[in-house]
């Protein structure tokens, strides 16, 4: 178990009478108001020392309003040191004097524009959109990639028109585990991983199983797979929370994790734990 503070850099806050989240009326089970004190009491034993916080799919007209609640909230809680917020990207170079204004927060490391839920399969290869993710790395900011496996093979094609911007691929790429599915997931994942400015959150990984059946066994394979393909250089610890509760508790994913990587070293645990991501968002 780990025995050192931790970064969790992909935390979820939000608040459904501050704030429009539609796609919560679909999932009761968290459609309620999820704050740092809650992240708190969920994390148990583990001490976590800094907070990442991702766009929570806010109503699109909302996401500047989205940074500034998210901005009042570490005032509170000084442990959200970054934040990355959603942003416009498919409105192509029109979406620079919105990255400005959010790159003037200093909280804001970087952006998330979701590609999972398009039905255009294509939908990351739009000339606008690549335009949007190339223009985030000229105001200093990463690009969070969230997807559903089938929508890797474009998301390659995507990262290699934009070698200046510095990925970070959200939950292994929600590869089909609940179907026991391992290609092309694997293969595509390690094309991925060679191009080294694409890094990997080892993140909501159980919610892709069977949320009530799974078993260690089953996300075994697949952890395993990711640090093989980007090292421990490259790796980043995200708890999902709250999402992740759908399938398990925070103190359970963060021994599933060490579990699965059994035999590893100490310095190799506070890199996936701790050191990456404080790196590749530029925490502290």
């Amino acid at each position: 178990m780990i025995t050192f503070p931790i970064v969790d850099c992909h935390v979820h806050f939000w608040d459904p009478k501050a704030l429009t989240y539609a796609w919560l009326e679909e999932t009761p089970k968290i459609n309620r108001r999820f704050l740092p004190k809650d992240h708190k009491e969920a994390s148990g034993d583990i001490e976590v020392e800094r907070i990442v916080f991702l766009q929570a799919e806010v109503d699109p007209a909302q996401f500047m309003g989205e940074a500034d609640w998210v901005t009042s909230l570490a005032k509170e809680d000084p442990r959200i040191e970054g934040m990355v917020p959603w942003a416009p990207l498919e409105n192509g170079d029109a979406v620079r004097d919105d990255l400005e204004t959010l790159a003037q927060n200093r909280l804001v490391k970087g952006v998330r524009r979701i590609i999972q839920f398009e039905q255009d399969i294509e939908f990351c290869l739009r000339p606008d959109f690549v335009k949007g993710v190339q223009a985030v790395e000229d105001f200093g900011l990463s690009f969070d990639i969230c997807i559903f496996h089938p929508q890797l093979a474009n998301t390659i094609e995507m990262v290699r028109q934009c070698p200046r911007v510095r990925f970070m691929l959200d939950h292994i790429a929600k590869p089909g585990i609940k179907d026991g599915l391992v290609e092309p997931w694997k293969q595509e994942l390690k094309t991925l991983s060679e191009m080294e400015n694409v890094w990997c959150k080892i993140s909501g990984v159980a919610t892709e199983a069977d949320h009530d059946n799974w078993t260690r066994d089953d996300l075994r394979p697949y952890i395993e797979h990711v640090v093989d393909c980007f090292g421990f250089d490259r790796v980043a610890f995200g708890s999902d929370w709250p999402v992740a509760t759908l399938a398990i508790k925070y103190p359970a994913w963060v021994e599933t994790i060490c579990w699965a990587l059994e035999g590893c070293s100490e310095e190799e645990l506070r890199k996936l734990f701790h050191d990456n991501a404080m790196a590749f968002y530029r925490l502290g």
